[in-house]
């Protein structure tokens, strides 16, 4: 946690970019009788009757500074899906010494994947364009793909949508809008918040972390007596 953390507070640095990336899986539903259309004064209405037509998978990054936005649209999302990803978001900084890239744990997430679809060359290669930077387990908050992909279902994924070729056309054309707009994150969660608000955590790794308490309880009663 302190090291995504510690990321997130460096200032912006185009040979160091800092980008967090994500999978989320996306359902294909398609109606099964057709909607009543929208007229003057009334919202379109649906039939609660559905179909379902798979799920497939949205890749997508964010360069929280920047507001830089990608995506891509697949069936799966394999190490084949992350291999390609990462050629594209290489791509897509060809100047920069590495990449820092927040993910999580997932097991098609790693350097290893590169190998397994990629010539021995161009997979090291591609794996020396990155810097992994995983987030703990369970705490998938800590990456600010999530915050995008929190926008995405409220403004892309809340309907029916029932191929793949729609929803890939619906949802890159928002990212690419937001990414026009260059709509940044301002990340709010420091190291100094972590290690105030979890500090019985920190404690329990080594008891000298009980220093942070302190430091906290006395910054708020001299807030509360100004």
């Amino acid at each position: 946690m302190e090291d995504i953390l510690a990321l997130y507070a460096l200032p912006y640095d185009p040979a160091y970019p800092v980008i967090c990336f994500d999978e989320r899986p996306c359902f294909l539903i398609g109606d099964l009788h057709p909607p009543i259309p929208m007229q003057p004064g009334q919202v379109e209405k649906e039939h609660d009757a559905y179909t379902k037509h798979g799920s497939c998978a949205l890749l997508a990054a964010i360069e929280p500074l920047t507001g830089a936005r990608f995506g891509l649209v697949r069936p799966r999302r394999t190490m084949a899906e992350c291999t390609e990803f990462c050629q594209e978001l290489a791509a897509r900084y060809p100047n920069a010494t590495t990449i820092r890239l927040v993910l999580d744990n997932l097991n098609t997430h790693h350097a290893g994947a590169f190998s397994a679809h990629l010539p021995a060359d161009e997979a090291l290669a591609l794996a020396q364009r990155f810097a992994f930077h995983y987030t703990p387990k369970g705490a998938s908050w800590l990456n600010m793909i999530e915050c995008e992909f929190a926008v995405i279902s409220r403004q892309c994924l809340n309907r029916r949508i029932p191929t793949i070729e729609q929803l890939r056309t619906q949802i890159l054309t928002l990212l690419e809008e937001r990414s026009v707009k260059q709509i940044k994150i301002h990340w709010q969660f420091s190291l100094e918040n972590a290690r105030t608000t979890m500090n019985r955590h920190y404690r329990k790794v080594n008891p000298v972390n009980e220093k942070y308490q302190k430091t906290y309880v006395t910054d708020y009663l001299w807030c509360c007596s100004k």
